[in-house]
């Protein structure tokens, strides 16, 4: 097993390699601005720094979000094209997932929130039971919205640091952005865990989770000036 894993879903560009027993090499490199510039010289920085070279990759994991449309779709679109020219398998996993697992690995026990940056004064968040265990599906809330929910429960995540006031009871010291080798350790132990579909085994399809509609719409009462 050789797993490429990477995640854009959040301002971190994120990779790393993992041979189902342990992280080979990583990059992460905070900058919401340059995903799609950072993401492939990570690549192959990190399939450089473990000495492999892309055609020994058996699996490819992403994180599907959610996320801002345009960085969450760089590294969807990497992904699937990377498992597409190896024709190895792509694994997509939630990016709130990713950021629960490496709290728990730094020693966070649940009951606990993720929440990430979601713009418009808003936040992406679950909620978990433990490091493994979401309990419902993702969100996108203001945080005034839940904050009887949240205040209170320890809260990982830059959306929880961002809205300090409402999740009260944020964590500091652990992880704001999640990190490739987080996803691809929970991928490892999710493949590894045995048969059944992907569903069965926690993944999802290589699909944008965006929750909310883009930001770029077409006008109301948009009237066509070019000839028919």
């Amino acid at each position: 097993m050789l797993l490429l894993a990477l995640d854009t879903a959040t301002p971190a560009v994120t990779v790393a390699l993992h041979d189902g027993e342990r992280v080979l090499a990583s990059s992460d490199e905070t900058d919401a601005r340059r995903h799609g510039e950072l993401l492939l010289p990570a690549v192959d920085r990190v399939l450089t720094e473990a000495g492999v070279a892309l055609g020994d990759v058996t699996d490819v994991v992403v994180g599907v979000g959610p996320g801002p449309y345009t960085g969450l779709r760089v590294g969807l679109m990497t992904a699937t094209t990377v498992a597409a020219a190896r024709d190895v398998p792509v694994h997509g996993l939630c990016t709130l997932d990713g950021i629960a697992y490496a709290a728990g690995t730094a020693g966070l026990e649940g009951p606990f929130v993720v929440a990430t940056d979601a713009r418009r004064k808003e936040v992406y968040w679950a909620r978990y039971a433990d490091a493994r265990t979401r309990l419902g599906e993702p969100a996108v809330d203001r945080p005034a919205d839940i904050a009887e929910v949240v205040a209170g429960v320890p809260a990982v995540g830059l959306g929880a640091r961002m809205y300090a006031e409402t999740f009260t009871g944020v964590r500091d010291d652990l992880p704001e952005h999640v990190s490739a080798a987080a996803l691809a350790a929970l991928a490892a132990e999710r493949l590894a865990a045995g048969a059944g579909t992907g569903e069965q085994r926690g993944f999802l399809p290589p699909l944008p989770l965006y929750l909310r509609r883009p930001d770029a719409r077409v006008p109301a009462n948009y009237k066509v000036v070019t000839p028919r």
